[in-house]
């Protein structure tokens, strides 16, 4: 059974609270959409399509709480469409949010001139954001299923491979199963993976607190490396693909992800060793056309400076401390999502063509 990081029912939404991970496993209650905002912010809950997922059905609980708040549709619709963008504000990396906002505030309009009543539009608003669990769900399952097999029939001859990943892309970054962790996943399911290398993903542990905690979890064979040791990993030991997730991708193929991405990119280049990103097409974003356009979110520089709220920094020092950072297209071998493995030549004229 793979680990619930978003639990909703009969209307209520908690989350694994993922800041406590792993030494406690605490859900939280999320009521209405300043609690998503505050949530997301915090990275309570981070993986961008869990980003997504959360804020909707943030609005999901407050409208199940408030409907009969209401007078009339043009009301509800103007409402929702406010709380939305004010959700997107929380983390503006990752697309995949601004994407669903954009695409439910339409779906609040459309409802809003159609000839039903404001409850059945309230029910129907819920139903939507429900829906985006199950489907995520799916998707992540298609994308390990593609992604592993990518990768066994790029390795002829081995029938155990070993790979890295980077930050976390599993359960606790999505609906379920994962992204990138969704492949190392089904290599494992299919019994074709001798190890997985998660690296401890600074400054804020990402890959040691939460990969780590749920390949445990789910006894996958795994290492935990430090983040600046990729490159001799690559060079010590026969390593057969990097799976990476993506909060955004434009559409040349350029990618952002966790900071420390594109150094495993450069490595894995330099080694001969494929690189490849798994996203659902919901973090693909055709109104970009390169990665420098990607806003790139700054974090607060005690992430760095402080661990566990004791400062280990020396007092008086600067940071930089981009959440993100943007892999080139030249240097992906493929990117995974749910309509199958893709060069980044083939993203535009794929998602055109769907």
């Amino acid at each position: 059974m793979t680990l619930q990081s978003i639990s909703w029912q009969d209307g209520k939404l908690q989350i694994l609270d993922q800041l406590k991970l792993p030494q406690e496993t605490e859900y939280i209650a999320v009521k209405n959409v300043n609690d998503g905002w505050q949530v997301i912010n915090k990275m309570q809950v981070r993986g961008a399509p869990a980003i997504a997922i959360v804020g909707c059905l943030s609005l999901a609980a407050e409208l199940a709480e408030a409907k009969s708040t209401y007078n009339e549709k043009a009301q509800l619709h103007k409402d929702v469409s406010s709380k939305l963008e004010y959700l997107v504000s929380a983390r503006p990396t990752a697309v995949n949010m601004k994407k669903a906002a954009e695409e439910l505030s339409n779906v609040s309009k459309s409802l809003c001139e159609k000839s039903i009543s404001l409850q059945d539009m309230v029910k129907s608003i819920i139903s939507w954001c429900e829906k985006m669990l199950e489907d995520d769900v799916n998707t992540n399952k298609k994308i390990g299923k593609f992604g592993a097999e990518a990768i066994i029939s790029s390795n002829e001859g081995n029938s155990s491979v070993q790979v890295i990943t980077h930050c976390n892309t599993g359960s606790l970054a999505t609906a379920g199963y994962g992204t990138a962790l969704g492949v190392i996943r089904a290599l494992h399911d299919m019994g074709h993976l001798n190890k997985a290398f998660c690296t401890e993903t600074r400054p804020y542990n990402q890959g040691a607190r939460l990969t780590a905690y749920e390949l445990v979890y789910e006894k996958i064979p795994s290492v935990l490396i430090c983040d600046s040791m990729g490159a001799a990993l690559m060079n010590s030991q026969k390593i057969h693909a990097v799976v990476v997730g993506a909060d955004r991708v434009t559409r040349n193929g350029d990618t952002a992800n966790k900071i420390g991405t594109y150094q495993l990119a450069v490595c894995a280049k330099h080694h001969n060793i494929p690189f490849y990103v798994c996203a659902p097409t919901t973090s693909i974003d055709l109104s970009l056309a390169h990665g420098k356009d990607i806003p790139i979110e700054e974090r607060p520089h005690k992430e760095m400076t402080d661990v566990a709220g004791t400062r280990i920094a020396a007092p008086g020092i600067s940071c930089w401390n981009p959440a993100f950072d943007v892999t080139p297209a030249e240097l992906i071998t493929g990117i995974v999502t749910e309509l199958g493995v893709l060069k980044p030549s083939e993203l535009f004229k794929k998602l055109q063509d769907n």
